[in-house]
């Protein structure tokens, strides 16, 4: 019986001591969790902040690196050798009056003030020529000998007349009567007078009696003034009319431009005004001397005369150029040569400005009306220092960066 109960008690000791074991470890096991849901509680807050903080910096990074790449997509650096060797120039845009154009073609016509038509002024016969097409003659220079019948009997009338008055001279009025010596005097001025008219000078006139029989009938003409052979449309041997042209000398020195000018074309020119005269990029300065009132019918145009002077003698009678005349602009404006402006990918008209030394950026502005090699622009403020020549030097180079030059 005792052993019993000495059992039964054991078991109890056991039986408390494991629910005592088991209650312990159920109260440490709550504190655990209480006390890693409040670990977890601090953590989360601090894990937002720093994943706030890195994101804010990644904007941060983020609108450096655009605001970089915009700054680069602006424009472009160039250092001062490459500036040099391209040759790139910048000038600083003021507003100021410049000349406005209007353009109209031109032909290059021989001046018809100094020009001089060679032509026989009787029937003749083309016996040699002495000057050619192209040839810068002098003043009382041989051009060409003709043959004619009635200069022969010109000539053998004149040798007659001639000596009728050396005779009638040498006896006097005490010999013979006043009528026979006026008569004498009268027939021999008359001969000489259609020599002169036939187009022999003073001296060829007094070599008619020093003149060889075979000969007889031949004449020749000269150059009345300094001028180029322009025209010599004949063949030695050619029977010439009277009054036809055998040779055209013109002065080359001072040429007439004429312009045709569309006649609904409203222009307000005086005359000695300006103009500009453009063969193949090489200019000249010309001025109005005359403007045509009347309709060309054939090319439904009025011509308008201009006078230029023939520097480096590049002009030639016959060559077509390009004639701008030019007004003075009412009121200043701000423009740049025409080399300056460069087309954007999109179409637009660009200028590059130097903002820094040596730092270019495309300026979009819209083209006004045109002073010749400059054109009118808006879009620039005064004082602007745009790039007039190279350019196309800078937009090459910003386009090898692999970005738009042009700010698109």
């Amino acid at each position: 019986m005792n052993i019993i109960f000495r059992t039964t008690g054991v078991a109890l000791v056991v039986i408390l001591a494991v629910f005592s074991i088991n209650t312990t470890l159920a109260i440490e096991s709550q504190r655990n969790t209480q006390h890693d849901e409040h670990s977890h509680e601090h953590e989360k807050p601090v894990k937002k902040a720093t994943d706030e903080h890195d994101h804010a910096e990644g904007e941060e990074h983020e609108t450096e690196s655009l605001v970089k790449e915009e700054n680069h997509e602006e424009g472009i650096s160039l250092s001062t050798e490459k500036i040099k060797v391209a040759g790139i120039e910048v000038d600083a845009v003021f507003p100021k009056k410049y000349l406005n154009t209007v353009y109209a073609p031109g032909e290059v016509k021989a001046n018809g003030y100094k020009s001089y038509l060679v032509s026989p002024r009787t029937d003749s016969v083309v016996i040699n020529r002495h000057a050619s097409l192209g040839d810068h003659v002098k003043s009382g220079q041989k051009l060409v000998t003709l043959f004619s019948e009635t200069m022969a009997q010109t000539q053998a009338d004149f040798l007659i007349a001639s000596s009728d008055w050396k005779r009638a001279k040498k006896l006097g009025s005490n010999n013979i009567s006043e009528r026979t010596l006026v008569e004498a005097e009268n027939i021999y001025k008359g001969v000489y007078g259609k020599l002169v008219a036939f187009g022999l000078t003073k001296q060829a006139i007094d070599k008619i009696a020093q003149q060889d029989s075979a000969t007889f009938g031949q004449y020749v003409l000269i150059a009345e003034r300094d001028g180029v052979v322009l025209q010599d449309d004949f063949m030695q041997g050619q029977r010439i009319e009277a009054g036809e042209t055998i040779m055209l000398l013109a002065d080359e020195n001072d040429l007439w431009v004429e312009a045709n000018v569309p006649p609904n074309k409203e222009l307000n020119l005086a005359l000695g005004s300006p103009a500009l005269i453009d063969l193949n990029g090489y200019k000249y300065q010309a001025n109005v001397i005359q403007e045509a009132h009347t309709i060309d019918p054939i090319t439904r145009t009025r011509t308008v005369r201009l006078s230029v002077i023939n520097t480096g003698h590049k002009l030639h009678s016959g060559m077509f150029v390009k004639v701008y005349f030019q007004f003075q602009s009412n009121s200043e404006v701000i423009a740049v040569p025409e080399e300056a402006l460069i087309r954007s990918s999109d179409g637009d008209w660009t200028v590059f400005i130097e903002d820094h030394p040596n730092e270019f950026k495309a300026v979009e502005v819209t083209r006004g009306r045109s002073f010749g090699e400059y054109r009118e622009v808006f879009g620039l403020e005064s004082g602007t220092k745009v790039v007039t020549r190279g350019a196309f030097f800078v937009a090459s180079e910003i386009a090898k960066g692999g970005f738009d030059p042009h700010n698109h």
